[in-house]
């Protein structure tokens, strides 16, 4: 395959291609020398392209390298997996020099989706290209699959293409070189239909020579022959044919298979179209939270300064004093948050370091309790505090990401619990783990318990961005802690459990 791939590339006009025997031989070319885009197969020994693609990416180095993934895979879950690890581009097999000239060309001319440094949203607006998504969307004709038929014989040819060419785009072909030609042009069939019996050239060496060209080895043919012995068949099915149908022609049943495989061949290309939109989502999706995190800083940085100026004065009332000071803790928080973002950013793209410190845990729950009961005020909502007597709990972790983690947490129990209602948080060490457990009521929904920690899942809840306990899980996974879900329906409980390393159980030098 990687000398298929390097002959349509030649033919598109590269001149220096270097070819890789794994992803683990790749990554060691790529770290002598340069290059401008890489095409990797998914499913390679030693390191699969999903492997070398978030080893490329983590490098600080080769980054901003293109990647395009060629693939056969129709697992939605692994492209979107491709896709959260920055990929620039899937490609589908089979498909064609065009097909693959338009891919390298496109993921060359864009800025690369995970680069070192995030771009900026004005880079992402000045990217003129067309989206695939943008492409996809454009109104045009549906072409309708073509086929091509190949028979030496002109009574055969005009009996299979009439039984076709109300459905189909139909083209014949009386001879062998005359369909190499066609099918290893810019524009082949989606299927074709090999007389076997030809002179010249007869359908088993056409097939040979369609197995050789790299735009043509994957076409889906059908042979069609009065030959009926068991080596035949062996023979065609060696050459990778789908089906055979047997001379005199059963035109019902030629009708059926066709139909069956060109259907087949739309299912695929539909595919390619989803992929490339689920790319474009991921692209759009990048492209925002990367203008919530450096955008909005620098306004808001002036904001904060302009408020803190104006406290300064003397002359203010204490009622305006009250509301600039509403105002900066608003702004302080909104950039506490985009902070975060940042953070989040790097756990998810694997460039977080911890430097772990001891977290007095105690006094955060304290602060945030008081802060979250007034904010809640509302609800009448009976916070209940439990720590410990003695010396003070301490984790081993990151202030910000636990306060923003347990601020999260605690709000969403806030949120979910019914007016009134009891609202429990509980702090114990054991074992050289400390232990953060929130109880509220109602139960998590059954529909939402398997999905209650990924990206973007919600449920019931008006304006919910599904972020919240996804952060949550992955704050808490950057400390080398843990975040765990229980629920009893019976008393119609959820119970959070937030666990960390215990400052106290951290090694002396």
């Amino acid at each position: 395959m990687r000398k298929i791939n390097a002959a349509q590339l030649r033919t598109l006009g590269a001149s220096q291609i270097i070819l890789a025997n794994n992803g683990a031989d790749a990554l060691r070319i790529l770290t002598r020398q340069p290059v401008h885009v890489i095409l990797s197969d998914w499913n390679m020994p030693v390191m699969d392209g999903l492997e070398l693609l978030q080893t490329v990416r983590a490098h600080p180095r080769l980054a901003h390298l293109p990647f395009i993934m060629i693939t056969a895979e129709s697992d939605r879950a692994q492209i979107i997996q491709a896709a959260e690890a920055g990929v620039s581009d899937i490609l589908l097999k089979p498909y064609t020099n065009h097909e693959m000239g338009q891919r390298v060309s496109r993921a060359m001319q864009r800025l690369p989706r995970e680069p070192a440094t995030a771009r900026s949203a004005s880079a992402a607006s000045s990217d003129t290209s067309a989206s695939p998504a943008e492409q996809a969307a454009q109104p045009r004709a549906k072409q309708r699959p073509t086929l091509l038929v190949v028979d030496d014989v002109p009574d055969n040819l005009m009996l299979i293409s009439g039984l076709f060419q109300d459905e189909f785009r139909v083209r014949i072909a009386h001879n062998g070189q005359k369909a190499l030609t066609i099918c290893t042009s810019d524009n082949p069939p989606d299927l074709l239909l090999l007389d076997v019996m030809m002179p010249d050239m007869d359908g088993f060496q056409v097939a040979e020579e369609l197995r050789k060209h790299p735009t043509a080895c994957n076409l889906p043919l059908i042979f069609i022959t009065a030959m009926t012995d068991a080596e035949s068949r062996q023979k065609g099915l060696e050459l990778g044919a789908v089906d055979f149908v047997s001379k005199p022609i059963d035109p019902t049943l030629l009708q059926l298979r066709v139909r069956n495989l060109l259907r087949h061949v739309e299912l695929h290309k539909n595919l390619q179209t989803d992929y490339d939109n689920m790319l474009e989502l991921s692209r759009l999706r990048e492209d925002v939270e990367r203008i919530t995190r450096h955008d909005l800083k620098g306004p808001l940085a002036g904001i904060i300064g302009l408020v803190q100026n104006l406290t300064d004065e003397c002359t203010l009332k204490p009622q305006q004093a009250e509301m600039l000071h509403l105002v900066e803790e608003s702004s302080l928080q909104l950039m506490q948050m985009i902070n975060l973002s940042n953070e989040l950013y790097k756990i998810e793209t694997g460039r977080f370091l911890l430097d772990a410190k001891p977290v007095d845990l105690a006094h955060m729950l304290r602060r945030l309790v008081q802060i979250t009961g007034a904010a809640f005020a509302e609800k009448e909502l009976q916070l209940g505090l439990q720590i410990p007597q003695g010396s003070p709990i301490q984790g081993l972790g990151d202030a910000m990401l636990c306060y923003s983690l347990l601020q999260n947490l605690l709000k969403n129990a806030c949120e979910a619990a019914p007016p009134q209602s009891q609202v429990n948080v509980r702090l114990s060490q054991e074992n050289g783990l400390v232990q953060v457990c929130m109880e509220n009521q109602p139960a998590v929904p059954a529909e939402i318990r398997e999905r209650f920690f990924e990206k973007f899942a919600t449920y019931g809840k008006q304006g919910g961005t599904g972020l919240g306990t996804y952060s949550a899980k992955l704050l808490s996974e950057a400390q080398h802690g843990q975040l765990e879900l229980q629920v009893d329906d019976q008393l119609d409980q959820t119970r959070l459990t937030f666990i960390l390393p215990s400052a106290a159980a951290k090694p002396h030098d």
